[in-house]
């Protein structure tokens, strides 16, 4: 699998997970070490029907 080129680099692909009902995309990993998420971390999706937009937050209690 070759790279993606630099201006592709936010470019992802949406895929079927193993138990069928779910879809997961990547994140990447100098997002995830910016914002200092963690592995198993809790997070809130919310979703913007209007502009098609998912958008991804720290969960809170």
């Amino acid at each position: 699998m070759s790279r993606r080129k630099i201006q592709d680099k936010n470019v992802r692909s949406l895929s079927k997970t193993s138990g069928g009902k779910s879809y997961a995309i990547t994140i990447p990993v100098d997002v995830v070490r910016l914002w200092r998420w963690k592995n198993r971390q809790k997070l809130q999706l919310r979703i913007d029907q209007k502009k098609k937009r998912i958008i991804i937050e720290d969960w809170k209690k």
